[in-house]
């Protein structure tokens, strides 16, 4: 394969101009929010001033927001809206700043949410009440989403055999639909993994279900995400705030199937390799991938019978819970194309 370093990449793009993909691959860029307050953690916080910062710039740009009904969920993975990109808003845990910061400001702006709730800390402090969930949920603009029952990881734990692993998947899944349904009357299709962990289990099970699920990798949801695993941006004032959201809310859906990436969760093979066919026609020179913590990364490509395969491997082995690597393409006008590819450290500490 053709190594592609940082010198030929400059030199490709700089010779070819920012001419656009063959396709445009719009779709829904989704927003992760937890807390929307100035008193708890940045890294899942977004201030009250920043939220509204952000409702403008959607406003600004003209992406329409989008509600994550099953049915429209479905749309955007049929390639229902590839010509006309959307934006939709979801807020996982339901946290009591939802409620007080967030909804009100919703409602008033006519935006739909969806709420992923955790529903074995609903009513704790600092969370809503049930209460105040049947109220959100009778309101047209509002989805509500399972969270799982205790926020535990679904990652196979090494003390856990495969059996007690599923017996755990499904009394998350299982338990947090039901509480949902019982306490507000809500029978949802829509779960928000734990920390966006995922693993070929826990996407079976939701396969059997019937549901969508949504995680906390980076992207575009179209045509070529996964329905069990769909990407959606994180927005809390440690992800860059203002100053990045006008490129998440026009990237494209990275046109590589994402039932064709690796399995996220590492074992033996650490650093991990992200091994990709993209689109033909596609000059890698173009395409940039960064590792957590490590920066830019050397390209292999070679040019294959469907397009062009690229392989990207990190420095070094990833010791963290969750890292990713992250790709963009341009697309023209300024957008990319962006692929973030997951990955889990069983063997790191959960949490």
């Amino acid at each position: 394969m053709t190594r592609v370093n940082t010198l030929t990449r400059i030199a490709a793009t700089t010779a070819m101009g920012l001419g656009v993909a063959s396709s445009v691959h719009a779709g829904v860029a989704t927003l992760a929010y937890h807390h929307v307050s100035t008193e708890t953690p940045p890294s899942t916080t977004t201030s009250p001033s920043l939220f509204r910062d952000q409702l403008a710039l959607i406003e600004e740009l003209g992406v329409e927001p989008l509600s994550l009904t099953p049915e429209r969920v479905q749309k955007t993975l049929d390639g229902g809206y590839a010509e006309s990109q959307r934006v939709a808003l979801t807020f996982d845990d339901a946290y009591e700043s939802v409620y007080t910061e967030a909804w009100p400001l919703l409602k008033e702006k006519g935006i739909p949410v969806t709420v992923f709730v955790l529903s074995g800390s609903v009513g704790d402090n600092g969370y809503m009440t049930w209460d105040e969930l049947r109220e959100m949920a009778e309101h047209d603009l509002v989805t509500i989403g399972n969270h799982s029952l205790d926020h535990g990881t679904m990652l196979q734990r090494p003390d856990e055999s495969a059996e007690e692993h599923a017996q755990r998947i499904a009394l998350e899944l299982d338990r947090g639909a039901e509480r949902i349904e019982e306490k507000i009357g809500v029978e949802t299709e829509l779960y928000a993994h734990p920390y966006g962990e995922f693993s070929e289990p826990v996407l079976q099970a939701l396969e059997e279900r019937g549901w969508y699920g949504f995680a906390q990798h980076s992207g575009v949801i179209g045509e070529h995400s996964h329905p069990g695993a769909m990407p959606r941006f994180a927005v809390a004032d440690a992800y860059g705030g203002i100053d990045t959201l006008g490129d998440k809310l026009q990237a494209r859906n990275f046109p590589v199937d994402r039932t064709n990436l690796p399995d996220p969760v590492i074992n033996n093979d650490n650093p991990p390799l992200l091994d990709m066919t993209v689109p033909e026609g596609w000059d890698s020179g173009r395409l940039s991938c960064f590792a957590s913590g490590e920066g830019m990364m050397e390209l292999e490509s070679e040019t294959v019978a469907n397009g062009v395969r690229i392989q990207a491997r990190a420095q070094n082995p990833i010791e963290a819970r969750r890292s990713r690597y992250n790709c963009t393409y341009p697309a023209g006008n300024g957008r990319f194309y962006w692929l973030s590819q997951p990955w889990f450290n069983p063997e790191a500490p959960e949490g």
